[in-house]
């Protein structure tokens, strides 16, 4: 008897084709809440301010993950039970982004709270009986059980003990999760750069034995493969994820959720936000970061998660633009209210590239005049962004060949390319200007020591 398949049409992978039972094992999740508000969080931030097409959601990036591990799950053999557990895992990998995914991490201080600080909270409400029960209804021979979705769980959250083969395909240098975001965001920003030989990839992987036990990796076959998909990685960093006018704008975002609720408690103007869910949880993000630069011992990271789980998990990118746009009507001289308009109108800031080995000069250069023009130009109008970004790691948790006699060993070993650029930093930097200071002749004088010295 032939299998029933369910299709859905992706511009990515073409017709992603799952069986009934692959079907079952990822819907009831797809059907939840939680899962659905990845529709409204756009993949790359801001980018499609400057690559238009990028308008691609977590929502699309997930499915795509699910679908390359069941690829990989049936090329290396898995038994159902196996390929079941990855689905799902990989489909979940990233529930826990907030509004602009990585971007919006910004409004912690230091980053002190990730996406992945709150996965655990979205998971919880999948590991518990009731929807275990609805779960097994569906899936009669395939039960999720509370240990079961713990492994799936620690998968998800780069736990030590469920590495393995498993682990690899849902968190590695070889991940589904890598697999998939390269070739789909360079499809809709447009650019070829994250372009690789996805087939020849899968049919190069295998199941290969580690000083740690077996762990996915690829055969001699797959050297070039790999090299090519990893210049894809570094091309798409440089190029994509890390291009200039793209950080800037994220940098913008992160200064006016950041300005915006050191001063909403008190701004007669922003008393309509308060009551927001995105205003309540700026409110509690303010009081957890002047408590966590005084150091305060009772800082408590996971106080403040379990706290304020329930407005986080309805947060999604429209909340931000809908205030963005009502922040932008205000036309008053709050930096939140300026830099609102700044985005809302696209008035794109500029861009200073640098030479990355002179940075303690212009440092130097940036803190002097600052220290002259603080009241007149604001830090947010001028900025030092920093773009460090490594290709490949070799010694962390090296990609792993077997060759032609059985034997295994780091791909940088077999490769002049990666042994050359495992585990080195690239660094770039640039200054982020406000177009609106441009014309500023304290500026343009600055602008233009810093470019001609």
């Amino acid at each position: 008897m032939n299998p029933t398949f369910h299709v859905i049409k992706d511009p990515v992978h073409g017709t992603m084709q799952f069986t009934s039972t692959e079907d079952a094992w990822v819907k009831p999740f797809i059907d939840s809440p939680n899962f659905q508000r990845l529709r409204h969080i756009k993949q790359l931030g801001l980018g499609d301010f400057i690559f238009p097409g990028a308008v691609h959601t977590r929502f699309n990036h997930s499915l795509g993950c699910c679908y390359v591990a069941s690829q990989v799950a049936q090329k290396i053999g898995l038994a159902d039970e196996e390929r079941q557990l990855v689905m799902i895992a990989c489909l979940l990998h990233d529930i826990g982004h907030g509004p602009f995914s990585h971007a919006f991490e910004g409004v912690f201080h230091d980053k002190l709270i990730r996406h992945e600080d709150w996965t655990p909270y979205f998971l919880a409400d999948y590991g518990n009986e009731v929807f275990f029960q609805h779960y097994n209804r569906l899936n009669p021979r395939y039960h999720l059980t509370e240990d079961k979705f713990k492994y799936i769980a620690d998968m998800i959250m780069h736990k030590s003990q469920a590495k393995g083969v498993l682990a690899d395909m849902v968190s590695s240098q070889l991940d589904a999760d890598r697999l998939d975001y390269l070739l789909r965001d360079s499809h809709f920003c447009g650019v070829r750069y994250g372009e690789f030989d996805f087939r020849w990839m899968l049919h190069c992987m295998a199941i290969v034995d580690s000083p740690n036990g077996e762990r996915l990796g690829i055969t001699h076959k797959g050297i070039g493969v790999v090299e090519h998909y990893l210049m894809a990685r570094r091309l798409m960093t440089r190029n994509i994820y890390h291009a200039q006018k793209k950080l800037a704008l994220e940098f913008f975002l992160v200064q006016l959720l950041s300005n915006l609720a050191e001063s909403l408690e008190y701004y007669p103007a922003y008393a309509p936000l308060r009551s927001t869910r995105l205003g309540q949880f700026l409110i509690a993000a303010e009081q957890f970061n002047q408590a966590a630069k005084a150091n305060k011992k009772k800082t408590s990271k996971r106080e403040f998660l379990e706290q304020h789980f329930t407005y986080y998990r309805e947060l999604c990118d429209y909340d931000v633009f809908a205030l963005i746009k009502q922040l932008s009507e205000l036309n008053d001289n709050q930096p939140a209210s300026q830099i609102a308009a700044r985005l809302h109108h696209r008035k794109m800031p500029k861009i200073l590239r640098l030479d990355y080995a002179d940075l303690k000069r212009v440092e130097a250069e940036l803190a002097e005049f600052r220290t002259n023009y603080h009241h007149d130009i604001a830090d947010w109008q001028l900025s030092l962004i920093r773009t460090p970004h490594q290709a490949y790691s070799g010694e962390e948790d090296p990609i792993l060949v077997v060759n032609e006699q059985g034997m295994t060993k780091p791909i940088d070993q077999f490769s002049f390319m990666l042994n050359a650029i495992a585990d080195k930093k690239e660094h770039t930097a640039f200054l982020c200007i406000d177009s609106m200071i441009m014309e500023d002749n304290r500026v343009a004088v600055l602008v233009k020591r810093l470019q001609t010295d």
